[in-house]
């Protein structure tokens, strides 16, 4: 199950994990977020101790939306010492985002 990320846990739980971090900017209302939401608890699981993935709603804490200049939903950025390394946008394949992962964890 991902982790909810909001403001206040950001910093340690992303900026300062020790581990590469997926972080999934949704919101309610969107239907390719609710269609990816599967595949992204699938992920945090497969991946557990290799990869934290978190969840941002934007309607909640839009502030980190627009730090990272979040435009379209849902958008997948994956941090790796704090730092954006990969970016995806729009539901995609699981296979897709494998391929991506595996190129994070290294």
């Amino acid at each position: 199950m991902a982790l909810e990320i909001t403001e206040t846990n950001f910093k340690q739980e992303v900026l300062e994990s020790p581990i590469p971090v997926l972080i999934d900017f949704w919101a309610t209302w969107c239907m390719p977020c609710q269609i990816l939401a599967t595949v992204v608890d699938e992920l945090a699981q497969e991946y557990a101790g290799k990869l934290k993935v978190g969840k941002i709603n934007v309607d909640k804490d839009g502030e980190l939306a627009a730090k990272y200049s979040v435009m379209s939903i849902p958008a997948l950025l994956f941090f790796k010492n704090g730092q954006i390394v990969d970016t995806v946008v729009g539901a995609v394949p699981k296979g897709f985002l494998i391929d991506r992962i595996k190129k994070v964890i290294q």
